[in-house]
């Protein structure tokens, strides 16, 4: 499979961890032959950053069971602090050095991701009851510059996107990772979205699932773990808009993108 457009989500603690050299080097040995996007993450490190600045940070959850940090105007910037600028900077750098010409990149950055700020969120609070609360500094991507990413693919860049959108206002929105991946997979008709996690793929019951199907994943959505059904949401909705496959793979492990590429670890996740 030569010549395909790669987007890819990885957490921004994976290149802490012992095996990102794994990581990079499979990154260095597909750049070669593929273009690609990278989105990346960073939560632990937003609130390590926020403990340490006397900011306490909150957690809510939707009623579809999504977990997401609460967005106000203060923990936006420390946001903005830790992923547009530290952590952006430190997978830049990771794959400057193996010869891989990354480019770093916000949402804000040439509009890139534009997003409606969200007036209003409904919650789940501890009791199980449902709240409406002011929405903060949170969106839903309706826009992604196609142009300017096609640009950079055509001569031959890795963008290395942090997911952080401009509002209508021209605000800073903090957008989620996952959901931005499969938007900018969709947009850009990628053939795959690789969506790289601390576990070996999907389980089910205990037991990893090697493929399945966009109608089997919405029969089981219910019974999978919040951190897990983020991923499976971006999955569909990448597969969706087009999107010919989603893989949901461990980042560290030996060769994690091309071992899921072919199939050979990971969940494989199709429209049928």
């Amino acid at each position: 499979m030569t010549n395909m457009l790669l987007v890819i989500k990885m957490g921004g603690s994976i290149l802490k961890e012992g095996a990102s050299s794994e990581l990079v080097s499979d990154l260095k040995t597909l750049a070669k032959e593929h273009k690609m996007v990278i989105i990346h993450g960073g939560g632990a490190e937003v609130t390590a950053t926020a403990a340490k600045l006397g900011k306490e940070q909150r957690f809510i959850v939707s009623p579809q069971g999504f977990r997401s940090r609460y967005t106000d105007k203060q923990t936006m910037e420390i946001f903005i602090l830790v992923m547009a600028g530290k952590i952006n900077k430190q997978i830049v750098s990771a794959l400057q050095s193996q010869g891989i010409p990354a480019i770093g990149l916000s949402g804000l950055d040439g509009a890139l991701l534009k997003a409606e700020r969200k007036k209003r969120l409904i919650i789940v609070d501890e009791r199980g009851r449902k709240k409406v609360i002011d929405g903060g500094y949170t969106g839903k991507i309706n826009e992604v510059k196609v142009d300017l990413l096609s640009l950079l693919l055509d001569k031959g860049y890795v963008p290395v996107v942090t997911p952080i959108a401009m509002s209508e206002d021209f605000e800073p929105l903090n957008v989620d990772g996952d959901r931005t991946a499969a938007v900018v997979a969709g947009t850009l008709n990628a053939d795959r979205l690789i969506l790289l996690t601390d576990v070996e793929g999907l389980l089910l019951k205990g037991k990893s699932v090697p493929k399945i199907t966009s109608a089997e994943a919405e029969d089981v959505l219910s019974s999978i773990g919040r951190g897990m059904s983020t991923k499976i949401h971006a999955a569909l909705e990448a597969l969706n808009q087009g999107v010919k496959e989603v893989l949901v793979t461990s980042g560290v492990k030996e060769k994690p993108i091309s071992s899921a590429l072919n199939h050979e670890s990971g969940t494989v996740m199709t429209s049928e």
